[in-house]
């Protein structure tokens, strides 16, 4: 299993949503992340920035990834610290960086319109260069997906956490109408994170029965796996959060549940290449 959505920060560092009375208020490390994933059948974890708030974060998650391939099969950088630079500067940055760059640049905000748009400006990069966008927008985010896939045909867009849907106590009838739309679009994954935090009091059959139809509309080939550890760690463990995210494709037959599971993420994040994450079983690459 790849698990494509765990942070490592050290406070000190930056990180200001984190709050001084916060459970998040220490040092994560790939120890740590190493530590949390025993015990399950993660064998690879893609690293996600945090909100550091600087260009250094992607060069300390490359860092973490060049340090530690035991542990970190790739990373997700902050687009909007690079948005200052411009476009030439940034694609001349991932072509220097050439095999350690980014998987992917991640877009946050509370809708599409409220990201800065120099780091959209650098969107055609990411088409150009085969690094995934991803979105993490808490209104609009499919709608938002499906218009920069239309925009960009050779792009890869990954939404996290099922595309930021309400608690299911709330009405849910836009965020399917927006997911339909953007299954249309093949360039569209769907990550499964963020469960215990959005659905925080919601039973398990019922969180397991959003993700099962998230998996059935995109195709579990665009669907993708992440525990979004230590951000749930005060509503659950790693283990919890990738064990409820798994219930959701629990009806899939095991080809299928590997797409999700694994095979999606290699061909998402461009975690393949001899010996890598995409290798055959049995070949020395880390799938074992």
């Amino acid at each position: 299993m790849i698990d494509c959505h765990a942070h490592l920060w050290d406070p000190r560092e930056g990180f200001p949503w984190i709050r001084p009375d916060s459970p998040h208020h220490r040092a994560f490390t790939a120890d740590d992340l190493a530590a949390a994933g025993e015990g399950t059948d993660v064998t690879g974890t893609v690293l996600v920035e945090a909100s550091r708030g600087d260009a250094g974060e992607t060069a300390a998650l490359r860092e973490l990834r060049c340090q530690r391939p035991d542990v970190v099969a790739g990373y997700v950088g902050n687009l909007h610290v690079h948005g200052d630079a411009g476009p030439a500067r940034f694609a001349a940055l991932l072509d220097e960086w050439g095999g350690t760059r980014p998987n992917g640049m991640r877009l946050g905000g509370a809708t599409w319109d409220g990201t800065p748009a120099a780091a959209r400006a650098l969107i055609p990069v990411l088409a150009d260069t085969g690094t995934a966008l991803e979105l993490n927008l808490y209104g609009g985010a499919l709608r938002a997906a499906a218009e920069a896939a239309a925009r960009h045909p050779a792009l890869t867009v990954v939404v996290d956490h099922l595309g930021n849907p309400p608690n299911l106590r709330e009405n849910l009838r836009s965020w399917h109408r927006d997911m339909e739309s953007a299954a249309r679009l093949p360039n569209v994954n769907v990550k499964i994170s963020g469960l215990l935090t959005q659905q925080h009091g919601v039973p398990d059959d019922r969180v397991a029965a959003l993700v099962r139809e998230v998996v059935d509309t995109f195709g579990p080939d665009r669907c993708l796996i992440g525990s979004d550890w230590p951000i749930c760690l005060p509503r659950g463990s790693r283990s919890r959060s990738l064990a409820l995210a798994e219930r959701g494709i629990a009806h899939l037959p095991e080809r299928q549940r590997r797409d999700v599971l694994h095979t999606t993420a290699v061909r998402v994040y461009g975690l393949g290449g001899p010996g890598g994450l995409g290798a055959p079983e049995g070949s020395g690459g880390a799938d074992r």
